[in-house]
């Protein structure tokens, strides 16, 4: 599948957008008021389509922030305060924690400005307004272009149509494609470039029940940081630089302290990642079969490698968290959507449209290219199948496996540029930043073991026809013994360690650089790589042609039906309501969490589930302040029937008054085949309650000037019906 091999799928169908069903659909802002607003304003919505999105006044898109390209936030004060969750601040935490200054585990909290934290690199891009641009890329691609040339032309016309709507600004701007190329939408962009960590709370508050909770409900996670957004005197994106101020937003979110009940209205803005709603059957079936099983071996082993250096040394677990966590975070994913893909019998959903979409194309003698559609992509997946597995280990055994061979090919290409530099002093001094920053989480032994490990058995488990040529070495002229590169590299290497760089840039031994051990293995590495870039041309244009014909002609298909378009991290919006579920026969899950809960769950022995002190403290002493509902409970997370994935971490969650209700952080187990079949019964949001989060911020940290800067809103707040305990 396309996401699994290259990234094929771009769309998501809607099956329907009726009051009753479920709120499937993740929105381009911009065609709100056609599709969704009347619907919207029946379920609760308060505020018009110009008040959601509008290119000429404030409005809510205003305040809705990609961070890094990776996560979501939103700004919540006219002083350009952002909120997101624990988990998309969690790098950036642990860049600024030692064992000294433990920031993951105790939390961080600048009680001046001063004390905020700067994270070069770190992005928060706000759009500034969205254009269709289909006509005008399609006028430029002809139909006896191959799906390879289409591709190549959209591209080039896109970066034309960029430069164009960026011109004489300080904006930035790229075109997607939507609808497996079918459609094309341009996007532009201020990018704030001084984005400062300004609060968090400890781990055992933001990643409370870890692994163990990853992707479930009932949660009780505080999964929140804070950062703020700095542009330069006029409010322009700029450089990291102490000259800088906060930034004045066109709007921020106003935060209320009303809560939710069953039932009421939310939408959720934020920039998701990817989905693959048009994913066929036959796709399902190479997913549960080759794909996801792959990932997930690698990553147990991967996982496992990491655990033990980090519960053995405080300062590798600092270094190694953000890594360990992103790599269980899809470790458990996979696990998870190849049980529900199988329990929610979602292929044989999918062989229901297609036959649906093949009746239609069948009827009329003019759509004999659509009709052919399906029989490319099951060619294309056939073809696959054998590769599928060398694909898997290329990425996650190789290329995000151990951290030395990615580092060393990108190191290389600035160090053999040395050789012709005309600023010599400066690039060197670049090349020393980007080992450093590489060296602040590199932990020599225990990369020595992943690539042990993970080399082993990539080198068991692939074709030898699919691994990289340096593998074929080893089993030439090393004897077949794999330790045999893996200590060559890790004692040899220049990319090995610091003190080896800076004693080659000390000689500038260039020959040195074809000859280094570390080079061959990221060389090889990468050349397997781009080599299954480009894969078998014949496939790639069976698979990319036949999604775009598939994709189109569903549409015509099914024309009483409203299509959104697939995640593609872009900016959208979803609606729908806060509400219980019924997991299975039996079972009925509230909406709400509460404090109550995390107590329950406390173990002092699991890392997973300890709660501090002064949290025991305020719940003993019930001294919840203002943040507590009517009942007196503390509400920590809630749940909603919005539809999101991977990129809407940190997304605002708004009330039908435009007002700041929840962040939203996760998604539920029984529904993990959502981002390939939306299940209306199933799919809920899991997210932060904002009393919570204003609860640790006020109550448990005294970080009380920052809710002194944030619009709150109180009002009557209506009684929760008390749940039986």
């Amino acid at each position: 599948m396309k996401r699994f091999i290259a990234g094929f799928l771009t769309l998501s169908l809607v099956l329907s957008t009726t009051v009753s069903s479920a709120h499937e659909g993740m929105w381009l802002p911009m065609l709100i008021k056609r599709l969704n607003i009347a619907d919207m304003q029946a379920n609760g919505l308060n505020l018009t389509a110009e008040e959601l999105y509008d290119i000429n006044n404030a409005s809510i898109k205003d305040a809705i922030v990609s961070l890094g390209g990776f996560c979501t936030g939103e700004i919540i004060s006219d002083q350009g305060l952002m909120l997101t969750n624990h988990h998309c601040g969690y790098d950036a935490i642990r860049s600024h924690s030692t064992v000294e200054n433990d920031y993951l585990t105790d939390g961080f909290w600048a009680m001046t400005r001063e004390e905020e934290r700067t994270n070069p690199g770190l992005t928060a891009a706000i759009l500034v307004r969205m254009e269709d641009v289909t006509d005008k890329v399609l006028a430029e691609l002809t139909d006896d272009m191959t799906e390879a040339q289409r591709a190549a032309k959209a591209r080039e016309v896109g970066a034309a149509l960029a430069k164009e709507a960026t011109e004489g600004t300080k904006h930035n701007a790229y075109v997607r494609s939507f609808f497996h190329n079918n459609e094309y939408y341009l996007f532009v962009f201020n990018t704030y470039k001084d984005v400062r960590l300004v609060g968090a709370p400890p781990s055992s508050v933001g990643k409370y029940g870890g692994d163990t909770d990853n992707w479930m409900w009932p949660r009780h996670t505080g999964d929140f940081s804070m950062f703020r957004i700095y542009a330069d005197a006029e409010g322009n994106p700029a450089d990291v630089s102490a000259d800088n101020v906060p930034l004045t937003p066109k709007h921020h979110l106003p935060v209320s302290l009303n809560g939710v009940q069953e039932g009421d209205f939310s939408m959720v803005f934020g920039f998701p990642g990817s989905t693959d709603r048009f994913l066929t059957s036959t796709g399902i079936e190479q997913a549960i079969n080759l794909y996801n099983p792959t990932v997930v071996e690698i990553r147990a082993q991967k996982l496992a490698i990491m655990k033990e250096a980090m519960d053995a040394d405080d300062a590798v677990r600092i270094a190694l968290a953000s890594n360990y966590a992103s790599t269980a975070n899809y470790w458990k994913y996979f696990i998870g959507q190849t049980e529900q893909l199988k329990k929610n019998r979602v292929k044989a959903k999918k062989e229901a449209i297609e036959a649906t979409y093949l009746a239609w194309a069948n009827a009329d003698e003019s759509r004999a290219e659509y009709a052919g559609a399906l029989d490319l992509l099951n060619e294309a997946y056939a073809a696959t199948d054998a590769t599928v597995k060398g694909q898997v280990y290329l990425m996650e055994g190789g290329i995000r496996g151990a951290s030395l061979p990615l580092y060393a090919f990108r190191l290389n290409r600035m160090l053999g540029a040395l050789e012709s530099s005309e600023e010599l002093e400066e690039d060197k001094q670049n090349v020393l930043e980007y080992a450093t920053d590489h060296f602040s989480e590199y932990q020599a032994d225990v990369d020595r073991k992943l690539a042990q490990a993970l080399w082993g058995m990539w080198m068991e488990n692939v074709p030898a026809d699919q691994q990289p040529s340096i593998f074929a070495e080893v089993r030439d002229s090393m004897g077949g013994d794999l330790s045999v590169l893996v200590n060559d590299v890790y004692d040899n290497s220049i990319y090995a360690s610091m003190e080896a760089l800076e004693a080659w840039l000390e000689t500038m031994d260039f020959d040195a650089l074809g000859e280094d051990q570390g080079g061959k293995v990221a060389s090889s590495f990468i050349a397997a790589y781009f080599a299954s870039q480009g894969g078998n041309a014949e496939v790639s244009e069976k698979m990319e042609k036949g999604y775009r014909l598939f994709t189109d002609g569903l549409r015509q298909a099914m024309p009483e039906k409203v299509f959104a378009p697939d995640a593609n991290s872009t900016l959208r919006m979803t609606w729908g309501v806060v509400g219980s579920y019924d997991p299975q026969d039996a079972v009925h899950y509230d909406y709400v969490t509460t404090l109550d809960g995390v107590m329950q769950k406390e173990d002092p022995t699991n890392d997973e589930f300890i709660v501090p002190a002064r949290l025991k403290e305020l719940y003993n002493a019930k001294d919840y302040g203002q943040y507590a509902d009517e009942n007196g409970d503390l509400i920590v997370n809630f749940i909603s029937n919005n539809d999101i994935t991977g990129g809407n971490s940190g997304s605002p969650v708004i009330n039908g008054d435009g007002e700041l209700i929840g962040t939203a952080f996760d998604g539920n187990w029984e529904a993990m085949s959502g981002d390939i079949f939306f299940e209306d019964q199933l799919q809920r949001t899991i997210s932060v309650d904002i009393r919570y989060t204003l609860f640790i911020i006020d109550k448990y940290a005294g970080a009380t000037h920052l809710i002194d800067e944030m619009t709150i809103v109180k009002g009557k707040k209506k009684k929760r019906k008390k749940r039986r305990k």
